[in-house]
């Protein structure tokens, strides 16, 4: 069954950001930023660089990833690259003539539009495209070891645990693949999908044998790692609604485990903790997004569909702080930078918000274009990039 996706709420409203007003599309303007803003915390740009144009207006949001000291990134127009994490210097690019859509090039080749990764693991870069192929790349120096055909979008990045790829694609199919060379292991067929759906899917995660997911009719998915039997499955919105808009519940964010808990939550549904081992639900609150939630010490963050930041109590659930000003800024999932949460805007602004009472810290313009992925922090840098493939590493320090 072709499946039709709605880039609503972040999606739809960063596409319309670009070439519409907001008043004509009836679409809530962003909150402006408060131009007497005095910074509490000090942010440097530490280093930039651009790979490809990103991912343009594919809707997808696609993170760099950092492994072991380098910064692996791709774009939708086949630029993939490496690049030292603590300078930008470039380790290595590629850049693959893209084809596929329009016709042109070596119709035995794969097409190169990345759209899901890179991921990384060892000596191994893996990474999906709009196209359904899935890359297997050498990590030194971009070279390809094999690829496989899938039968429809890669647009998240694959999940890398031991010998195994993990794969989902836009069809609601979740594929096994070997790492030696991309051959099927397993296929999982979640059945029907819903016509109307979100743009995108969140992360998935390998931990303890299991493989956890989110699904696009709202529910959180447990499969066996070995075979890609079902585990469980737990409800994380109820698809109620009068309208097909109001029955999305797609859950596109990351799982999170904490210790023996998952964390989950969903458009239109609720945020929940669940414990993994039994898929038992431990505490579940009324919550409406559609991007990752962050974790750190006893504090879960997260942007609600309207972009308002909050802050919950992960053992409990309880609110802890909320901050409305960025409201209608379709902000990206936030991370926790030290005692900060990051996080980048429909406008190109970079916030940093303190994880305690989440006042308003630091501001940096990374560019004028949207930043829908989530911001990736490994040590005390902040790596960050735009729908048009511009990233940027910041530090903060001592005001």
């Amino acid at each position: 069954m072709k499946r039709f996706w709605l880039i609503v709420a972040a999606g739809s409203l960063v596409a319309l950001a670009g070439c519409h007003s907001f008043k004509k599309e009836n679409i809530q303007p962003p909150t402006p930023l408060d131009k007497n803003f005095k910074p509490t915390v000090q942010v440097t740009k530490v280093w930039s660089t651009r790979v490809g144009h990103g991912a343009a207006e594919s809707g997808v949001r696609m993170e760099p990833a950092v492994v072991d000291g380098v910064v692996y990134a791709a774009s939708t127009d086949g630029a993939i690259g490496a690049y030292d994490a603590a300078t930008g210097k470039t380790i290595w690019e590629k850049k693959q003539r893209t084809h596929g859509w329009f016709g042109w090039g070596d119709k035995n080749r794969p097409d190169a539009v990345y759209a899901g990764g890179p991921s990384v693991s060892g000596d191994l870069l893996v990474v999906g495209t709009l196209n359904g192929h899935v890359y297997g790349l050498n990590t030194k120096d971009g070279s390809e070891r094999w690829h496989v055909a899938l039968p429809s979008e890669v647009i998240d990045g694959p999940t890398l645990a031991g010998d195994l790829i993990i794969v989902r694609t836009q069809d609601g199919r979740v594929y096994g693949l070997d790492s030696s060379n991309g051959d099927r292991r397993w296929v999982n067929d979640q059945g029907n999908v819903p016509l109307l759906s979100l743009r995108g899917n969140g992360p998935m995660l390998a931990a303890n044998g299991v493989v956890f997911f989110g699904s696009d009719d709202g529910k959180l998915i447990a499969l066996r790692q070995d075979n890609g039997d079902k585990l469980w499955e737990q409800k994380l919105a109820s698809g109620e609604g009068r309208t097909d808009i109001e029955r999305m519940n797609d859950a596109d964010g990351a799982v999170i485990l904490d210790g023996t808990s998952l964390y989950a939550a969903a458009y239109h549904g609720s945020l929940t903790s669940i414990d993994g081992p039994s898929g038992r639900p431990l505490w579940a609150r009324p919550f409406s997004t559609y991007t990752s939630l962050a974790i750190t010490g006893n504090s879960l963050f997260a942007a609600n569909e309207e972009s308002q930041i909050w802050a919950f109590d992960k053992s409990s659930g309880a609110d802890m702080w909320k901050n409305d000003a960025l409201r209608y800024r379709w902000v990206s999932a936030p991370a926790v930078q030290g005692n900060y949460v990051v996080l980048g805007d429909i406008e190109g602004y970079v916030h940093w918000l303190q994880t305690s009472d989440g006042a308003l810290a630091g501001r940096e313009r990374l560019s004028k274009k949207a930043i829908r992925a989530q911001p990736v922090v490994v040590g005390d840098l902040a790596y960050v990039i735009d729908v048009q493939g511009h990233l940027v590493a910041y530090r903060l320090g001592a005001k």
